[in-house]
């Protein structure tokens, strides 16, 4: 580790200056530096200090300039702590000064990808002013960087939490002010359509493309776009109909087209009609794809049928295919969903000799194995791996474990997991926090529970209702209404700079409680 920090503070004043003095002398080094800097240590050491930053009752960027020497900005390393920065759940206007930072100071040109990531951080917390002022900034200054891929992120969650009236506005507003000079076409108005499909909202997707495909000639993708949304959808009839109105219309199906039909079967169990389409891809000359067969082998665990999934595997060398973790993470579902542990267990030793790094997916399909064979102790074994490695699972996973943990009366685990993502530069998801703070005020530890909610707000996110009033209630029945004052303070504070939305707590005044 690049320090050590004390579990009972979580000021940026305590850590110290052995981080920059590090990614100094890595730079320096002329041989490793960009390995030096590209490194875990380094960017969770910067994903630690942004997380544990007061701001905004602090400037962010005078921390910054003193641990982060500009010299070191390299886009990758960048990318990376943008990259850690969302899969933290950090708050987004640390991830927007951050980028600011290396805007402002980097010496090299700024990369596409760390804007989408910034862009996709703030859209996600629903702060679309502040999204739209950076699209705006970066017209100004960067135009390059803005590409489909920053397009699609603003329009699809655009269209996931405001209406679609404001979709079509933001499309609008993309191709007027922000892609300035860029004529619109087919690419433009797939995105667009993607946008509502991924939300799956097919009769917007639908009514949108017959408005528009006048003006934008849809081509072999946009009719794909549209089939995966009825695909998402969970329409197995709406596929098939699209798919005929598609080769009504002249288009010629290709590989991704078959792909999401046979998803589409395998998702509802209808194996036997995947195969049937993988035989007519052959037929017509349509190659298999490494994701047609990963597709077919969870397909074929949907089926409980893992001779076929694993002959399907075997055969992808002599397919001229290179198997992934994702064609092995298929594998491995569908040995789990036949409760077949062991050949599971096998199959990750397989991935390690192999060198197939585990994902993950292939975590949480094995915890669930291990939830439903060996119960808890088999999820403490794996669970400790992977700390072992120093494998931060997504949040579903964690929300699944810390909810395992506290149904087992196991709040040690529940607290030594909190512990392990905070010390690793996450603000645990609310889910996670209101899991854990029902199992600690269930059984009287209140100022554990106090403590996770407070490293929440100190980490600028929103703690529940469902917390709040919990900790009121304890709280006011323990005599401690001077911790409860310094929650509502707080959550004041925060109230004032963040946007809350349903659900979350707004607090009370020092006086009411």
């Amino acid at each position: 580790m690049l320090w050590m920090r004390q579990r009972s503070s979580n000021r940026v004043t305590h850590l110290p200056q052995k981080v920059a003095s590090l990614l100094t002398a890595a730079f320096k080094s002329s041989n490793r530096s960009n390995l030096s800097l590209e490194t875990n240590i380094e960017t969770n050491a910067i994903v630690r200090i942004i997380n544990d930053h007061p701001f905004p009752g602090q400037p962010l960027q005078p921390t910054l300039l003193e641990y982060i020497p500009p010299l070191v900005l390299s886009n990758k390393f960048v990318e990376n702590v943008l990259g850690r920065l969302f899969a933290a759940h950090s708050n987004g206007l640390k991830a927007l000064e951050f980028f600011r930072f290396y805007l402002h100071h980097s010496q090299v040109c700024p990369s596409p990808d760390a804007f989408e990531k910034t862009l996709h951080i703030l859209t996600r917390m629903q702060y679309f002013d502040k999204a739209w002022e950076v699209m705006e900034e970066i017209q100004q200054r960067h135009p390059s960087l803005l590409t489909l891929k920053s397009m699609s992120i603003m329009l699809s969650k655009v269209a996931k939490f405001l209406s679609f009236e404001d979709t079509l506005e933001a499309f609008q507003k993309m191709e007027n002010d922000i892609f300035v000079g860029r004529k619109f076409g087919t690419e433009e108005f797939n995105v667009l359509l993607r946008a509502f499909c991924t939300q799956r909202q097919m009769k917007e997707a639908r009514s949108v493309f017959l408005k528009m495909h006048f003006r934008f000639p849809p081509n072999t993708k946009t009719m794909n776009i549209l089939l995966l949304g009825f695909k998402e959808s969970g329409d197995v009839t709406a596929v098939e109909l699209f798919y005929h109105e598609m080769i009504r219309r002249g288009f010629k199906p290709n590989s991704i087209t078959y792909n999401i039909r046979i998803d589409a079967y395998c998702k509802k169990g209808c194996f036997g009609d995947g195969l049937r389409l993988l035989k007519e891809m052959e037929q017509v000359n349509c190659l298999p794809t490494l994701e047609t067969i990963t597709t077919l082998i969870h397909g074929a665990g949907v089926v409980r049928n893992t001779t076929k999934a694993r002959q399907l595997f075997d055969e992808i060398p002599l397919r001229d295919l290179h198997p992934d973790t994702g064609v092995y993470n298929a594998l491995l579902s569908s040995f789990i969903r036949s409760k077949d542990v062991m050949s599971a267990v096998a199959l990750m030793d397989e991935m390690e000799e192999k060198h197939i790094e585990y994902d993950s997916m292939t975590y949480h399909t094995m915890f669930l194995g291990s939830m439903r064979s060996n119960g808890i102790e088999g999820v403490c074994e794996l669970y400790h791996k992977m700390a072992e490695r120093n494998f931060v699972p997504q949040t579903r996973t964690v929300v699944m474990l810390m909810k395992l943990f506290c149904e087992n009366s196991r709040l040690d685990l529940g607290l030594n997991l909190w512990n392990y993502l905070v010390e690793k530069g996450y603000c645990p998801h609310g889910h996670t926090l209101d899991l854990l703070v029902t199992g600690l005020c269930s059984r009287g530890r209140v100022q554990e529970a106090f403590d996770c909610s407070k490293q929440v707000l100190e980490r600028g996110r929103h703690i529940s209702e469902a917390v709040y009033h919990m900790l009121q209630r304890f709280l006011l029945q323990a005599g401690e209404v001077d911790k409860l004052n310094m929650l509502n303070r707080m959550i004041e504070k925060l109230r004032d700079i963040l946007p809350t939305s349903r659900g979350l707590a707004l607090g009370i005044t020092a006086r009411e409680a």
